[in-house]
């Protein structure tokens, strides 16, 4: 065989083993089958179960059994939180996170339909590698460890929340500089005094320990399993995670009997569940859990 047959070879192999799985940022939906009426809202960092109100609400009017926990130490009115932060908020763990929702799921009557964001969506994926739901949708979710970026925009947004350097101390966004960098990190699309009114309605306090578990053990997962179907939604200008991970951590699921859909917004950033348009995204979840 000739040098050029060689590299030919070659090059079909490697794209044989570097295709892209499942239904990668196609705007379709393959066929499932979820018959549980039950879904658990999972709230991200830097904000609790109050961001799923208006979701609640719409998949409740569909005609589904609706929880929204909050983490332990998140109880509570945001603006009351960011007041005076819980006592020992500083050493929640993504563990705690975890446990707390195993206890809930464990006694509900059907496995649940998990529908989490950001940091949320990571601690869903964790549900599903343990057989705790029968369906994930997955909107603007960290990713498991081993999934990563050196997108500059990314680093920024990040750093000052796990940096090393700020030790076992609460993230407590009550300075004006906590919203130019919930502006900059979480809302990016909108402009300042849209942005400030979100931060002043969902803002909260949050441990430094939890986030930083993104690169410990515990935030990996097994994504060569078969799994439960499951669905991530991203902003195409989201900045805290940026969708070149969403890409890469959809990637890492490669069974291929499972399903893994996606979709990707225009214009859209980090909190695409909660800014003005929520409804778009809605509708898709809930179109997605009917197909």
């Amino acid at each position: 065989m000739n040098a050029n047959k060689i590299l030919t070879a070659i090059a079909v192999f490697l794209a044989s083993r570097t295709a892209i799985p499942h239904n990668l940022n196609k705007d379709t939906m393959q066929k499932k089958k979820i018959n549980t009426k039950t879904i658990v809202f999972i709230h991200g960092l830097f904000m609790n179960n109050n961001t799923w109100g208006e979701w609640k609400t719409f998949f409740e009017n569909n005609g589904y059994t609706c929880y929204a926990p909050a983490h332990p130490m998140h109880h509570g009115k945001p603006a009351e939180l960011r007041e005076n932060p819980p006592a020992g908020l500083a050493h929640v763990q993504f563990h705690d996170w975890i446990s707390n929702l195993e206890t809930l799921i464990d006694g509900l009557p059907e496995k649940p339909i998990l529908i989490g964001h950001s940091f949320g969506g990571l601690t869903a994926q964790k549900l599903v590698e343990s057989d705790r739901a029968e369906a994930a949708i997955l909107i603007s979710s960290a990713p498991p460890k081993g999934v990563s970026t050196l997108k500059p925009s990314f680093i920024k947004a990040n750093n000052q929340v796990i940096s090393p350097f700020k030790g076992k101390t609460v993230f407590n966004p009550v300075e004006d500089k906590y919203k130019k960098w919930f502006n900059f990190a979480i809302t990016n699309t909108l402009p300042k005094d849209q942005s400030d009114l979100l931060f002043e309605q969902f803002a909260v306090p949050e441990s430094r320990e939890t986030p930083r578990a993104s690169l410990q053990k515990i935030a990996k997962i097994d994504t060569k399993k078969p799994h439960v179907p499951l669905l991530f939604l991203g902003g195409l200008e989201d900045v805290i995670i940026p969708n070149v991970l969403l890409r890469k951590t959809i990637k890492k699921y490669t069974d291929e009997d499972s399903i893994v859909d996606s979709k990707f917004y225009e214009g859209k950033d980090h909190f695409i569940c909660g800014a003005p348009g929520w409804e778009e995204v809605a509708e898709y979840s809930l179109n997605w859990l009917s197909n």
